[in-house]
């Protein structure tokens, strides 16, 4: 632990980065109970007003790695800060106008500060006590989930019973008593990371994660053959190939490919892809079921707040779990503690199509998977950072929270086609048939038994300590010895992971 945090502040520096990540994760949800009356409440058509919930999807997923890569080169507090001041700024921009333009504006600021999450991670590893950084990372990572969960019926309560602009008043306030946490309970780490920012690198990723989004999240409402989506989809492999390349010659990349590419990271982000999908399918099914009406025969007849308030004991077991995932990765290594994790998520999804016929089962069943992202979620940033550099800690758990955003991307657009395919007409509007949830479980619980299977090839011994980047073919500049960082002081840079590694 860095000497500028005792470890008697532990406790409060972990609620304090803990809380930041729950606010960020807020926004996620923020809109969702209002999809519906978004045409009407912004004066557009439907297709435009969805723009409100795919901006800061979009820029979420681009923000994530490159703030890791910022927080790493000039300071994680400071980045933490940034993203704090971000969430206020979209905040108060929404809050102010009732007008589309402004809203996707303010709203896709509100999604750049969903880098808080995967740079908080990797501050609690300079700062928290050693022996506490396992259950540190793991509520951390956990508070993506409790975040959704708690603001659905938040959000539906305040629509409900306010104007709906007083949501973005709230979320304005919230955040800048996150920030004001931040300033006085995290202490400034000197950064450990040398070089220049890679600006090239940054765009090129934007634009090909833009590309890729936009393809796999609007191609149900373009079609999955129209000119626009697949002209999309093929910029976007070409672009980020064109990327990939640019990234392995430069002498300081946005993202070291190489890092990314050994074996323990690659599956762990590959593991990240498949649970964010799992858990994301959860959470289209289970509102959508709860809010159905009962005159279908399998509907649960609730309102939009009962809705949302059954489901925030999904969010209160991801946090009760996550310190057993901890101490579950501590006795036994991280790598269990993910392949417990994917397991519980299968299992869940197993008992859904018996529970989906009453509203305490579809509960368990939320609960059950739950449980299961609780430990997964913990895991994967253990695992990522046993395996690369201190100085590479933030941008490794920024990409790995992109590997995260595509899983929810590609979750969202799958389970979508299947229950729109898997609909009947019910009062002039399509509604998803008994058989469409079933099949959309089914498919969730697939996933979850794959990133399980893909688990086990993750090697059990974590890699010797990873040292600084080698320098790149035809890259200028000094190579430095084994074990030199690039600090003035000339010391080592200390091990790439916890004590304790056997996964």
């Amino acid at each position: 632990m860095n000497a500028s945090a005792p470890a008697a502040r532990s406790g409060t520096v972990v609620a304090a980065l803990a809380a930041a990540g729950i606010v960020a994760s807020l926004m996620g949800t923020l809109m969702i109970p209002l999809i519906g009356e978004l045409p009407g409440l912004l004066h557009t058509s439907a297709s435009s007003a969805s723009w409100v919930i795919t901006a800061p999807l979009l820029t979420g997923a681009v923000a994530t790695p490159v703030f890791g890569r910022l927080g790493d080169l000039y300071g994680k507090r400071r980045l933490l800060l940034v993203c704090v001041a971000l969430l206020v700024a979209g905040s108060l921009v929404c809050a102010l106008t009732s007008s589309l333009i402004p809203m996707v504006v303010g709203r896709a600021v509100q999604g750049i500060g969903m880098g808080i999450v995967p740079l908080g991670i990797s501050t609690m590893r300079d700062v928290v006590a050693p022996e506490r950084v396992g259950t540190a990372v793991a509520l951390m990572s956990a508070s993506l989930g409790i975040g959704g969960a708690l603001g659905l019926p938040l959000s539906a309560a305040v629509a409900q019973n306010l104007d709906w602009h007083a949501l973005f008043w709230g979320s304005a306030v919230v955040s800048a008593l996150a920030g004001l946490a931040v300033v006085r309970q995290v202490p400034y780490v000197p950064p450990a990371a040398r070089g220049r920012f890679d600006v090239p690198g940054a765009l090129g990723l934007a634009t090909g994660l833009v590309c890729l989004l936009l393809a796999v999240s609007k191609g149900a409402t373009w079609g999955w053959t129209s000119a626009t989506t697949l002209g999309l989809f093929v910029a976007a492999v070409v672009v980020l190939l064109g990327w990939g390349r640019f990234e392995l010659r430069t002498a300081d990349p946005l993202v070291d490919l190489r890092a990314t590419a050994r074996r323990r990271v690659l599956l762990t982000n590959l593991a990240s892809v498949m649970i964010g999908f799992a858990m994301f399918a959860q959470s289209l099914v289970a509102p959508q079921l709860l809010q159905l009406p009962t005159s279908l025969g399998y509907g649960l007849g609730q309102s939009m707040l009962a809705a949302g308030l059954w489901m925030v004991p999904t969010g209160l077991v991801m946090m009760a779990f996550s310190p057993l995932g901890a101490r579950l990765s501590a006795r036994s290594g991280p790598r269990t503690s993910l392949l417990t994790g994917a397991l519980l998520v299968a299992l869940g999804y197993v008992l859904a199509p018996p529970l989906m016929g009453s509203v305490p089962g579809v509960v368990l069943f939320g609960c059950v998977v739950s449980v299961g992202v609780a430990f997964a979620y913990g895991a994967m940033p253990a695992l990522i950072m046993a395996s690369v550099p201190r100085s590479e800690t933030a941008a490794a758990n920024g990409f790995n929270a992109l590997m995260r955003s595509v899983g929810l991307s590609v979750s969202s657009a799958v389970t979508g086609v299947v229950l729109a395919r898997m609909s009947q007409d019910v009062g002039g509007h399509a509604v998803p048939t008994q058989d469409g949830f079933h099949a959309a479980v089914l498919i969730g619980g697939g996933v979850a038994l794959a990133a399980a299977l893909l688990t086990l090839a993750i090697p059990r011994d974590a890699p010797a300590p990873a040292g600084p980047r080698p320098a790149r073919a035809g890259a200028s500049g000094p190579v430095h010895p084994p074990g030199h960082t690039g600090r003035a002081s000339g010391k080592e840079e200390p091990p790439a992971g916890p004590s304790r590694t056997t996964a």
